[in-house]
């Protein structure tokens, strides 16, 4: 690997998604986006539901994209490990298939009754929203 890429793994429950070198790695850090150089500080960082985004050049204009749905970032000047709690493609994403899940989560809102139920519909919910962003911006 040279001074100008920089290793990046991204690990879900499930699997490994990603084990590649990249110019640059960018990651929706609960205090904001992270972008990833080589030579980067090193830090431990919680992470948002959003988008990783891969780059292999400077030039890159159509970065490898995957939807997270929050985790970790372990970063150093050599690698950059995301643990995200699932992860998935973006291009794997289907905007149809997310709106009825919303709107379905929406009604299941409604007729909860307990604050522990609804608390957790409502992070569903906060899920399937940044899904949607995603593709969106896709």
């Amino acid at each position: 690997m040279s001074d100008t890429q920089i290793k990046f793994e991204l690990v879900s429950p499930e699997e490994k998604l990603v084990s590649d070198s990249y110019r640059m790695v960018v990651v929706p850090g609960d205090e904001g986006i992270i972008g990833v150089l080589p030579g980067h500080s090193s830090l431990v960082t919680s992470l948002k539901a959003g988008v990783v985004k891969m780059y292999k050049t400077n030039d890159d204009k159509d970065p490898a994209r995957v939807f997270i749905a929050g985790g970790f970032a372990d970063i150093t000047p050599e690698l950059c490990t995301v643990l995200a709690e699932g992860a998935v493609n973006v291009n794997k994403l289907n905007k149809a298939d997310l709106d009825k899940t919303l709107a379905d989560l929406n009604e299941d809102l409604n007729l909860a009754k307990e604050e522990a139920d609804k608390k957790r519909i409502e992070q569903k919910i906060a899920i399937v929203k940044a899904k949607i962003q995603a593709v969106s911006d896709a």
